[in-house]
This record gives structure tokens, sequence and C-alpha cells, in this order.
């Protein structure tokens, strides 16, 4: 399984496969929203699932949100959801996404793709944001018995991983997390350099 594997994603929405879905904004991610003042951020949430914070950002006047993800009957719901909101929707593999953004809010997308992938990923990251643009989300900090999705790590290789294109603004254990992923979850914030 890939991250850019559709057959796959469709099948997991399909069959209500989504045990990482919260059905809402992930409250450190809420936390961090709460406190922008810059509603005009151009924000992108790769592999946005049910997009519960993008719901978020649009309630709380956010104008410049895009949301990507590569299940195609959700993209299509999701049309539906925010048919006549200022949100960009688009059904498309995240590593071959072109764009400029403020701020890239990471939330359960990186623990979908193999761990081979991850350091794609984080130059993908750093070519989409704009100078000084930032990386915030979580990131599970433990290891999963089962071979994944959701695939773990921890503080000290996402340290090792990131830190040669960002400041480690902030990389520490979520101390705001919901009950089930109390301890799991690190908060990242990450400055491109």
């Amino acid at each position: 399984m890939k991250a850019t594997d559709k057959t796959y994603w469709e099948n997991r929405y399909a069959e209500h496969q989504t045990g990482w879905d919260l059905g809402q904004c992930a409250p450190p991610l809420q936390a961090y929203i709460d406190q922008l003042e810059n509603k005009e951020l151009s924000i992108l949430i790769p592999g946005c699932g049910r997009a519960y914070e993008a719901s978020y950002l649009l309630a709380n006047g956010f104008t410049q949100v895009t949301i990507i993800d590569i299940a195609e009957n959700l993209v299509a719901q999701l049309q539906q959801q925010f048919e006549h909101r200022p949100i960009k929707i688009l059904k498309a593999d995240f590593f071959s996404l072109e764009g400029s953004f403020d701020l890239i809010l990471e939330q359960t997308f990186f623990c979908a793709i193999r761990p081979e992938q991850r350091k794609t990923y984080v130059n993908k990251v750093a070519e989409l944001l704009k100078p000084q643009g930032k990386l915030v989300g979580l990131l599970f900090d433990k290891q999963f018995e089962a071979d994944g999705p959701p695939f773990g790590g921890s503080i000290a290789e996402y340290e090792e991983l990131f830190k040669g294109k960002f400041d480690l603004r902030k990389l520490e254990k979520a101390y705001n997390s919901i009950k089930p992923r109390q301890n799991a979850e690190v908060f990242i914030n990450f400055i491109k350099k």
C-alpha cells in the first residue's frame, strides 16, 4: 500500500474503516488555529479526510483554504459539503501538487505514508511552503504492532528527518490530545529554512 494507492483509500472509506477519524477538529490543531490572527493565510491540508480542520478554519473566517485527498468518492462528498463555501478542493496525489502556501496543517496524512516515503514528504512540504512558511500538526510518538497504516515514529526520528529543511520551533508531546491518543502524539511547529 502506498499513500498514492487510490483504490486502497476508496475501500477504506467505503467500508467505514476510518479509525483515524476523530469526528471533529483535533484539539491541538483547534488551539493552534484559535491563536492565528491573519485570516488570509494560504493554508493546505494534505490527505484531508473528512476535513474537520477545514470546517473549523472556515467557521473562524479563514479565506484561503485548500484541501487535497486522493479518494474520489470522499472528494465528491466534500465538494457537496462545501458547496458555495470559499475553499479549494482537490482530488489529486499530494506528491504531484504544485502551489505555494503559508501554512500546511498535518493531521494523519504523514502516518498514512510508508516510512520510506517520508523523506519525499519532507521535501515536498518544503517545496510547497513559501519562505518562512510553517508545517504545523500532529505526528504519532509511538510504534504500532501491525504493519500500517498508520505508521508510527518517535521524536528522535522526526528531529533527524526534518532538521535539514526546517527550524524545529516545537516538537513535543501534545498536552491536549483526545483521550485515546494521550501520550501518543507530538505537536509540531516547523518553519521552513
